[in-house]
């Protein structure tokens, strides 16, 4: 029989302190499960239970700690979010580690892995003094979570709808078909949905010519004039899928970039027929468990059920950052191969415009170094830096003018990223020089955290985050 040892606690920071100085005690492997939610705005008292190996022989006891003052150099940057799980690996006599886990993401410190917690403090304020209704911005560096902010009362349990990045997300999936032989990029709209939907083979027979590849890198040569406000392959259609078959090519497939949300719709149709089930169900089933995700939402099905791969995909922002990481890691999640390397390859490789792949933005936000990156409606975004090891995810309400590469929220997370994140993790710091800056940053997010910015653009009902 394994025995048990209990700690309550003021914050799980101090646990953490605690088995730093008893390591030479404590021994084994276990699984630390916290039983409500922990804030940086509040200290409230943690029960945590640690499983321990029979041959520890550990009686069960307990901990009250009173006096939190010299928990500032652990407070870790970002937690305004619960912290359901945090487990433990190699406490032992020598060269023992602590790995605190949360939703999936290992936490540390900015200064922990060389961020400057200065700058992204200066991040924090510039966006709250600009009243920017930002909702949830947080960085992965080297894999750890080291930057969490929300506001408007929100935390890590909401999730937001990422328009565009649905495409991201799709992309993977049918990178998966491809993978386990089910999807070819050279297959056609004709022969895939005319089995798919034999009432479309009509409308469909001018499109023998378009393949998955084309509809992936844009350039299917099919056009539509949008409302992106209230139009029918947004919102009411009761089958987009036949709305969008009566397009008619303008140009030869391949020949020329054209940005247009009537090629998601096709690419939807050809996963759910290449998957057997909705696309929805195969994305649960392949990414969305693996990775642990949680709160995760397909919206917009039409009368057909149907769903588009170019919106209306809801995730937490962490789960974003997690698909950002699978990305960094070539397909793979904490050792795992999700899609293939190869995928990931061809996916981030310019096809038919210079910044763009197969639903994924090449070196369109950073001018210093690699980046790929993943870009939604009305300030969406999750950029990821190869050279650095760092993803940066913000969900945001800023405006949509100056158009599709240069529109004032593009703008605004440039500057994110470029004035702020890439000059801290290229900064000159290290852990034991950065208490001040710590509590000055937490002080920071606590602030952050009741702050509300001001909508920069017309709010939609799914715009309002869920919980």
């Amino acid at each position: 029989m394994a025995s048990s040892v209990q700690f309550e606690i003021n914050n799980y920071e101090l646990l953490i302190l605690l088995i730093l100085c008893c390591n030479n005690v404590l021994a084994g492997v276990g699984e630390w499960r916290t039983n409500s939610s922990v804030h940086t705005s509040s200290i409230t008292s943690r029960e945590i239970s640690v499983s321990k190996d029979e041959d520890t022989n550990l009686k069960t006891s307990r901990y009250t700690a009173k006096n939190w003052k010299y928990l500032a150099p652990l407070l870790l940057a970002g937690t305004c979010a619960t912290l359901p799980l945090v487990s433990y690996a190699d406490i032992s006599g020598q060269g023992s580690q602590v790995t605190v886990m949360s939703d999936g993401l290992v936490t540390a410190l900015p200064e922990q892995v060389g961020v400057d917690s200065r700058m992204l403090t200066q991040l924090s304020s510039w966006l709250r003094e600009q009243q920017l209704d930002i909702r949830s911005l947080l960085i992965v560096k080297d894999g750890k979570l080291i930057f969490e902010r929300y506001t408007s009362d929100l935390d890590r349990d909401h999730n937001y709808e990422l328009y565009s990045i649905t495409k991201t997300v799709t992309s993977l999936l049918a990178g998966m078909l491809i993978d386990e032989g089910r999807l070819s990029l050279d297959d056609n709209i004709y022969d895939t949905l005319g089995k798919y939907r034999p009432d479309l083979q009509a409308q469909l027979a001018d499109k023998k010519d378009i393949t998955l590849r084309h509809l992936l890198s844009m350039s299917s040569g099919l056009h539509y004039d949008f409302n992106p406000e209230n139009d029918p392959i947004y919102y009411g259609s009761p089958d987009r899928l036949k709305l969008v078959a009566g397009t008619t090519p303008k140009v030869a497939p391949g020949s020329e970039f054209e940005y247009t949300d009537v090629n998601p719709v096709f690419v939807a149709a050809m996963v759910s027929a290449a998957a057997g089930m909705p696309v929805a169900d195969y994305a649960a089933e392949k990414l969305f468990k693996p990775l642990g995700m949680a709160n995760y939402q397909w919206d917009r099905a039409d009368e057909q059920g149907l769903v588009s791969a170019g919106w209306g995909l809801r995730l937490r922002a962490i789960d974003l950052a997690k698909v950002g990481q699978l990305i960094m890691d070539k397909g793979q999640w904490q050792g795992r191969q999700i899609v293939s390397e190869s995928w990931i390859k061809q996916m981030s490789t310019p096809v038919a415009a210079r910044d763009f792949g197969y639903y994924l933005w090449l070196q369109h936000i950073v001018d210093t170094e690699k980046d790929m990156d993943m870009m939604g409606f009305k300030g969406q975004f999750a950029t990821i830096l190869p050279d650095s090891n760092t993803v940066v995810v913000m969900t945001s309400m800023l405006p949509i003018d100056g158009g599709l590469r240069h529109s004032k929220n593009v703008r605004v997370f440039r500057d994110v990223v470029n004035d702020y994140v890439v000059p801290a993790i290229h900064a000159d710091t290290t852990p034991s020089a950065a208490l001040d800056a710590q509590q000055a940053l937490q002080q920071e997010l606590v602030l952050s955290a009741s702050s509300k910015g001001t909508p920069g653009v017309f709010v939609d009902p799914t715009d309002i985050p869920r919980s």
